[in-house]
């Protein structure tokens, strides 16, 4: 700066900010549970914001993936001090989920092969 200044050069210094976007990563997500049947099952103690973003972004990208949670306690808020529950959430999305144990109406759903096929496509 104090060259340019020296030499009466004109200059504008950080007076603006320039947006850019960091270019999307891939990640991988491992899944608890793939039942028989290709219904995926993830057992959650704490369901933090960073999974539940995880969550909606599956949802969003692999629409076909089967994916249910088992929650110690669905009644818990999502964060402190919230209305919503864990439960809550995965009802506003339609998302089937259970306390503590995975339901036997879960694992006795017939095999579906779409399911199946949904799994190989996202882990390609």
């Amino acid at each position: 700066m104090e060259d340019l200044a020296k030499r009466g050069v004109p200059y504008r210094y950080e007076e603006v900010r320039l947006g850019y976007e960091k270019p999307a990563s891939r990640h991988k997500y491992t899944p608890d549970f793939i039942l028989p049947n290709g219904v995926i099952v993830e057992t959650k103690g704490l369901f933090d914001s960073d999974d539940r973003k995880k969550h909606e972004l599956l949802r969003k990208q692999h629409p076909a993936l089967d994916i249910r949670f088992v929650f110690s306690r669905s009644a818990s808020p999502i964060r402190k001090g919230s209305k919503t529950t864990y439960g809550a959430w995965c009802a506003k999305l339609s998302i089937p989920f259970a306390d503590k144990v995975i339901p036997q109406a879960w694992v006795d759903e017939p095999d579906d092969p779409a399911r199946h096929a949904a799994i190989a496509a996202a882990s390609a």
